[in-house]
């Protein structure tokens, strides 16, 4: 009933009274009945009751709905879903809601106001109801100061609430009661550890993201039931591929290893073959270590551990493809002519065993220096031939239109005590992109044979970047003084590249770079195929890795489902058309709490290792420009802000032009201008490196740097 009442209150004009909505839904349903109905549709914030006692939809209204995101001065924000604008809210405006809570917002502001103006009016979901914090006694009473400083509210605990916890330790707190809107009574439900222990700083983040760091005791029963090698009955109906050439290339420090490769040339032109760990066959559906998975969505790489999304009896052990010993794999073996265009391909069961486990340090020793390590000389060959096809496989790539935004990342190394000691580059090298060009040739294989079946399935989609965020890029790169090639309204793959293209030579295009990855969407799992933007693909899943994401290992079932056990009954498919849907949507929000975290470990590392070096100069350049500072980003990744208060002058800040102008000095600072900076302050706690800038440095000394 009720959603034929939305589906009516959508086809009018205007609201409607109670007796006309009755007279159009045509039952005999009493007038008593109705209004209950009505008034949950109004607690759920689906549709709003007018003053005149009329009702429509809410979004019809100058009521929304969304997504809280404060700030620690106070005030905040709310993202409404499919608005690209958000709604800013005041502090005296906040009413009780906290960081990430979902909210129902009054428009306060005029029409022809540019800025939309709001007031909460009431809290219609809790993000969370566990905080996490630090605890410190004054008479008996806990006061829990929480680490997220978005959230401006301390929870007081009693001794008998409290766990034994003492003064400094880092723990879990539960909301019992709002006493205001800046104080709660809680209890403590977890101590993480004390502040001080090595590695508490890092658990008590994960925490805070709701990452569980344990497995239940329903899953470790279940795996004693699991091998820890194949057994003889598991080699039925697998393709036997133990006497290929297969071996796997990863990081010096992977024992997960889920993608094993080979790659022979034919008469034709190449066959590769991406070999992936099958996951499925021993984490079965309906069991705990599936549901399990499935809550977690995604294994978590921290700076000094891995959360993983499976134990490590199988993640490090019979699902990881380790060398010299069978494994039962999905393999992708695929048929390329001499240009890199697919001509023929099989999937299918199999088992393998790799040769070697390679990394990419040998690797890229091998295929940039010519230097070949100890162990690796029999594959030197085939490493070559493959470093040659990924070339061909790139330039297909690049051919449709696919965007390399090239982003650097950081490495932060940690000693024994997860004190940082070095942050420094990725190196992304030949063999790190001759893997990522194979995986992605497998994913778009899987992704398109189950497409053109015309089944349920889960696809890696990237939606087209928003005509008025590209328009803004440009406007923006255009103040710099570059004219950049491609129409806003063009909105394909190639446009975008274009883009980029014609501003890699300029001194400031790795920030630029960052700028336009930031205008585009986020790529998110979906039931439904729209393809993948940035690849420029037409149909894009995610296979390669199910010992780290569930969206591969339900890939996997898929696969065994309709190609391997022929089953396509009605029922098997109604059931996946239901199911995809919530796992598409979990695993998107999975991975999305995942890189927060990831994120803001680094972010506490950085201004944790920066605190060993204040007083010290550093070199780097602006990467945004603020109404309150400058942003520098250090050539090592490290950023931090130069707070326009700190500034020896009163400085004007052109918002369309991203400048800060010194009303006195006249000094203009813009995006991409390379600094001399001090470092000034740096809290591990807060997470913020405040800088002092020393001096411009010169466009002289540029092609030196």
């Amino acid at each position: 009933m009720e959603e034929k009442i939305l589906e009516i209150l959508k086809q009018q004009e205007k609201a409607i009274t109670i007796f006309e909505l009755e007279a159009l839904l045509g039952t005999e349903m009493p007038l008593e009945e109705l209004t209950k109905v009505l008034y949950h549709l109004e607690e759920e914030a689906l549709i709003y009751h007018t003053n005149k006692d009329k009702y429509m939809i809410l979004e019809d209204s100058h009521l929304k709905k969304g997504i809280m995101h404060a700030n620690q001065k106070g005030f905040g924000f709310v993202d409404v879903e499919n608005q690209t604008e958000d709604i800013y809210i005041a502090k005296e405006n906040i009413n009780g809601a906290l960081h990430g809570d979902l909210v129902l917002v009054e428009i306060t502001s005029k029409k022809n106001l540019d800025r939309q103006e709001g007031r909460i009016l009431r809290v219609l979901k809790r993000s969370s109801n566990r905080f996490v914090g630090e605890i410190h006694f004054q008479n008996e009473i806990g006061i829990v100061k929480l680490d997220d400083s978005k959230i401006l509210m301390e929870v007081l605990v009693t001794r008998e609430n409290a766990m034994h916890a003492v003064d400094g330790h880092k723990v879990v707190v539960e909301i019992l009661k709002r006493i205001s809107n800046q104080q709660s009574e809680g209890k403590v439900v977890e101590i993480i550890g004390h502040k001080n222990d090595p590695g508490v700083d890092i658990l008590s983040i994960v925490y805070q993201y709701e990452i569980p760091t344990e497995f239940s005791a329903d899953v470790k029963e279940e795996l004693k039931k699991i091998p820890d090698h194949v057994l003889e009955e598991e080699y039925q109906g697998r393709k036997d591929l133990r006497e290929e050439e297969i071996f796997t290339i990863d990081g010096d420090d992977t024992k997960d290893i889920d993608d094993a490769i080979s790659l022979k040339q034919t008469p034709d032109g190449y066959e590769l073959g991406v070999h992936i760990a099958d996951v499925s066959h021993y984490v079965q559906e309906g069991t705990a270590l599936d549901s399990e998975a499935l809550e977690r969505g995604t294994s978590v790489y921290l700076v000094d551990r891995v959360i993983p999304m499976l134990p490590h009896e199988l993640s490090n052990g019979i699902c990881s493809l380790n060398p010299n010993v069978d494994r039962l794999t999905i393999s992708c073996v695929m048929q390329f002519d001499w240009n890199g265009n697919m001509t023929s391909y099989d999937i299918f069961p199999s088992v393998i065993k790799s040769r070697k486990q390679m990394t990419y340090h040998c690797v890229n020793q091998i295929l940039e220096k010519n230097e070949v390590p100890n162990g690796y000389e029999p594959f030197v060959e085939t490493l070559k031939k493959m470093r040659d096809f990924s070339q061909i496989l790139r330039k297909v790539k690049h051919a449709r239109g696919a965007i390399d935004f090239d982003i650097d990342e950081a490495k932060i190394l940690v000693d024994e005590n997860c004190v940082p000691t070095e942050i420094k580059l990725r190196n992304r090298g030949t063999g790190e992109k001759l893997i990522e060009d194979f995986m992605i040739a497998a994913n778009e294989c899987v992704a398109s044979h189950i497409f053109y079946m015309n089944l349920p399935f889960i696809y890696r989609i990237h939606e087209s970047p928003k005509e008025e965020k590209i328009k803004e890029f440009l406007n923006f790169v255009s103040t710099l003084g570059y004219h950049v090639e491609g129409k806003v309204k063009d909105n394909h793959p190639k446009t975008i590249q274009k883009i980029l293209q014609s501003l890699e030579d300029k001194k400031e295009y790795k920030i630029l770079a960052s700028l336009m990855l930031r205008s585009m969407q986020k790529a998110i799992y979906s039931k439904d195929n729209v393809g993948h933007f940035g690849l420029a693909s037409r149909c894009y899943t995610h296979f390669t890795s199910p010992i780290r994401r569930y969206p591969d290992t339900t890939v996997h079932r898929l696969l065994h489902t309709y190609l391997f056990d022929q089953n396509l009954s009605s029922h098997t498919l109604h059931t996946y058309e239901e199911k995809l849907i919530y796992i598409a949507e979990h695993s998107s929000m999975k991975e999305r709490a995942s890189v927060d975290c990831e994120r803001e470990v680094e972010d506490m590392k950085m201004a944790e290792y920066m605190e060993q070096h204040i007083g010290e100069e550093f070199e780097g350049m602006i990467s945004s420009v603020m109404s309150f500072g400058l942003f520098v980003e250090l050539d090592n990744l490290i950023e931090g802000l130069v707070p326009i208060k700190d500034m020896n002058d009163f400085f004007h800040y052109d918002e369309e032009r991203m400048t800060l102008t010194g009303e006195k000095s006249h000094i203009e600072y813009r995006i991409g201008e390379r600094l001399v900076v001090k470092v000034v302050r740096a809290s591990k706690e807060e997470k913020q490196i405040d800088f002092e800038i020393v001096k411009k440095v010169s466009s002289e000394n540029e092609s030196s740097l």
